[in-house]
């Protein structure tokens, strides 16, 4: 049988406006029927850190030490927590609510979705697996996370290896269209991390450290040799073909594209009132 064919594309390194910009076109561009379903690879210029939507930057961020640090900093479209985007693989899928393949829970459509991360880290020789959390007490810390850090701990169906996360993805629906994108982490410096969140005190900063490094690990930290970047995006390239079953077709943006982008990531990505207001 014909598989489905899908759109490929590897944006690179890009600034953390346009990331967003470029997923939050995708979507509009599938919702309207111009594009189908897409696979998109990308990489932050400079690093990055990316917070969910509902966050609250006075509250949870310290924009000083983002600033100390060089980092972009950016709002995004989807829920979660805050993410480092700085030595890893970022993904995004964009497909319709409606696609025969896509069940109609969120919980459902990321499973689905991240059976194609799976199969990444299967073919880097990693034995990842779904979180499922099989008691009350873990299926009620999913719902109240006690930090601001995205890989403080596995939510549904994210992937792990030996009891620790090792990717984070976050998913919004809009005009009939799914966007979930996520975090497949190669590296983690954990000091930098957790020097961006705002603590009560010294104490509790230094026991979320340690309880994040229990609860979370990035690919070369277990991986028996180092994985580069193009080894991970090859991985992954076939592990969302096989995983969802597509085949996916390489596609550039073209000018005009690009330019409506550009423009997006300015008004919205780029403005205080998106990436500071709640």
């Amino acid at each position: 049988m014909k598989k489905e064919i899908w759109r490929f594309i590897d944006s690179g390194n890009s600034s953390p406006s346009f990331n967003m910009a470029l997923d939050e076109a995708l979507l509009d561009w599938h919702s309207e029927g111009k594009i189908p379903p897409v696979i998109r690879f990308y990489g932050w210029d400079p690093a990055t850190l990316s917070i969910g939507y509902f966050q609250n930057v006075e509250k949870e961020i310290d924009i000083d030490a983002v600033k100390v640090h060089n980092l972009g900093f950016v709002r995004r479209p989807t829920g979660g927590r805050g993410v480092l985007h700085e030595h890893e693989l970022t993904y995004s899928v964009i497909v319709s609510e409606e696609h025969p393949e896509m069940p109609s829970t969120v919980t459902e459509a990321y499973r689905v979705i991240s059976e194609g991360i799976l199969k990444g880290f299967h073919r880097i020789g990693l034995d990842a697996y779904f979180a499922v959390p099989k008691t009350a007490e873990e299926r009620d810390a999913l719902k109240s996370p006690r930090s601001a850090v995205c890989f403080d701990a596995p939510s549904w169906y994210e992937l792990v290896v030996e009891g620790r996360k090792v990717a984070g993805s976050a998913q919004t629906r809009q005009k009939g269209v799914i966007l979930q994108h996520g975090a497949i982490l190669l590296d983690i410096d954990e000091d930098k991390l957790f020097s961006l969140f705002k603590y009560s005190n010294e104490r509790v900063k230094e026991r979320m450290k340690q309880a994040f490094k229990s609860k979370a690990v990035a690919i070369n930290e277990i991986s028996p040799r180092k994985i580069t970047i193009d080894e991970a995006k090859e991985a992954f390239y076939q592990g969302f073909s096989e995983g969802l079953n597509i085949e996916l077709e390489p596609y550039e943006l073209s000018e005009e594209e690009l330019a409506y982008v550009s423009k997006l990531a300015k008004e919205r990505y780029e403005s205080d009132e998106w990436n500071f207001k709640r």
